[in-house]
């Protein structure tokens, strides 16, 4: 699966990093889904290879303006290039009535269908670890976090994994050998003669499904110990250096060693950070520069850092090692 980084900044944009926007793309195909829409989201996603056609959902974590601005602007853009399909919107209740009052009040006409869904609807249960709903290749759950406004993550977890048929246990099964076997292997479950077969059930994998968490705005990390269990990849914004943690923790936000102390406690092997603080410069040699979160990080975890760059894609391979494309 693919993550591409749509903005990266923190608040108001900079020349260098548009606001936060998160493109997560399936492993098969080119289906895909946007996790915040910034303002000016459309116009990173020209820099792309995505199509508005094929993007599946919209997931936003929370209403201020940095991680939704772009909305009203995207969905007109993916009616005007042609899109007809229905468009799922998971969203806190004040999105949806954002967005209809704008189409009452600017003329705003879709060709598509929104259905929009609250993150509730998602919420993770850790007792039976609920996979909340299924989006394409995605389980996707949500989990609330630490903020000003009502905010929230999202995991996503393949629901299917490659594998080889157990033939042993299909030939002591009711289903005979056919296409209904080839069915089960592409992970599709089989209904023969009133009786269910499990794809799960029997095809063999030794590889566990991937899964990557998006985080919003959160001032606690450790709220996310269930949500990130198993997880591979957790995106998670870094607003602020330690120095500043007074300040991150006022406005509802986290810094870069508090994230990765808990990506370390909670054994993540890949650690995203995003959503910096605009005082915080690309140069390496500013004395203000980026890079003062990510030595800040590495000084408490021992898995794999990256600082996210707007457009920058990473591509999580089967074996849940993260790469730069």
């Amino acid at each position: 699966m693919f993550i591409q980084f749509l903005g990266t900044s923190s608040g108001t944009p900079t020349k260098r990093r548009n606001v936060s926007g998160l493109a997560l793309q399936e492993s098969k195909g080119r289906d895909w889904y946007l996790i915040d829409c910034g303002e000016a989201t459309q116009h990173q996603l020209l820099h792309t290879k995505l199509s508005l056609n094929t993007l599946k959902a919209i997931f936003i974590t929370h209403v201020h303006g940095d991680h939704c601005y772009g909305l009203p602007g995207l969905l007109g853009s993916a009616g005007m290039t042609g899109r007809t399909a229905p468009l799922t919107i998971v969203a806190p209740e004040g999105i949806r009535e954002w967005i209809e009052a704008t189409q009452r009040f600017t003329a705003f006409h879709l060709s598509f269908e929104l259905n929009f869904i609250l993150p509730e609807a998602l919420m993770f249960n850790p007792d039976d670890e609920s996979p909340g709903m299924t989006f394409g290749q995605f389980d996707v759950a949500a989990a609330p976090l630490v903020h000003r406004v009502e905010s929230y993550a999202y995991s996503f977890t393949e629901n299917w994994v490659d594998g080889e048929l157990d033939v042993n246990a299909l030939r002591a099964s009711d289903l005979p050998a056919g296409p209904d076997w080839g069915r089960l292997k592409s992970g599709e479950d089989v209904n023969y003669e009133g009786q269910i077969f499990r794809a799960r059930d029997y095809v063999i994998t030794d590889t566990r499904p991937r899964k990557v968490v998006v985080g919003g705005d959160n001032a606690e990390p450790a709220v996310l110990q269930y949500l990130c269990h198993n997880c591979h990849v957790l995106v998670h914004e870094a607003t602020y250096a330690k120095d500043l943690a007074k300040q991150a923790a006022e406005y509802g936000h986290s810094y870069a060693g508090q994230v990765a102390a808990f990506a370390e406690q909670s054994r993540t092997p890949n650690l995203l950070l995003t959503h910096f603080s605009p005082r915080y410069q690309l140069n390496p040699n500013a004395s203000c520069s980026v890079e003062i979160l990510r030595d800040e990080a590495r000084a408490v975890y021992d898995g794999e850092v990256f600082l996210a760059e707007d457009l920058q894609q990473y591509r999580l391979d089967k074996s849940g090692v993260l790469h730069v494309q």
